[in-house]
């Protein structure tokens, strides 16, 4: 798989733009400046795949802008072994992004062709999360309580069965609301019925559905 001097240079370029727009983590630039975004899109898309915009990637998806990628990660504050719940894998893109930062990935995407699309690249790439093919809004409870839990897809309103699976000091990063733009918002766990909520401005998320397809 080839990651160029020049797809190098660029990524550069993108992590220097992320950080003007207000990223200030170095662990999450750094991880933004490792991950060869290039990879995640389709050959129609590569010359595009260092503009810090959101581009299709089939099935009515999209792989996440590098910012918005970089704003939830540094929301989420991910500490290095943090076992996290990714719902919505998609691309790819930012599930490889937990990785780099330490974290141990449970990721679900409820889109068959991108399941299978992105197990079969991160694999190829030498990432290892735990991949499901299943309904986001379920999460996975065999494997909780997560200290994280993130969401890469716009929610009507808060999966209280995801609230469930996140462990007492846990956060979790969610978009919340319909339509065309989203409030991104964290909640922190608190104690058992005890949760803090904080909103953190205006995104655009393709929906969170339910089921499988």
């Amino acid at each position: 798989m080839i990651d160029s001097y020049r797809h190098k240079g660029l990524r550069k370029k993108l992590v220097e733009t992320i950080a003007e727009k207000g990223i200030t983590d170095m662990k999450v630039l750094e991880a933004i400046g490792k991950v060869p975004r290039h990879q995640f899109m389709d050959s129609g898309f590569i010359e595009f795949a260092y503009r810090d915009q959101a581009f299709p990637i089939g099935s009515e998806q999209t792989i996440s802008q590098p910012y918005t990628v970089a704003f939830q990660t540094e929301l989420l504050n991910v500490q290095k072994h943090d076992k996290i719940l990714e719902v919505g894998t998609g691309s790819g893109y930012q599930c490889s992004i937990l990785l780099e930062l330490g974290a141990k990935v449970y990721t679900i995407e409820r889109q068959r062709e991108l399941y299978l699309k992105s197990r079969a690249l991160l694999n190829k790439m030498g990432y290892k999360p735990y991949f499901f093919y299943g309904d986001g809004y379920l999460g996975q409870p065999k494997f909780a309580p997560f200290d994280k839990i993130l969401i890469t897809a716009g929610a009507p309103d808060i999966p209280q069965e995801l609230l469930k699976q996140l462990k007492i000091g846990g956060r979790m990063v969610v978009p919340v609301g319909d339509g065309s733009g989203q409030v991104m918002t964290a909640i922190d766990r608190l104690g058992d019925d005890d949760f803090k909520q904080t909103e953190h401005g205006y995104f655009s998320f393709v929906p969170m559905l339910k089921g499988k397809q």
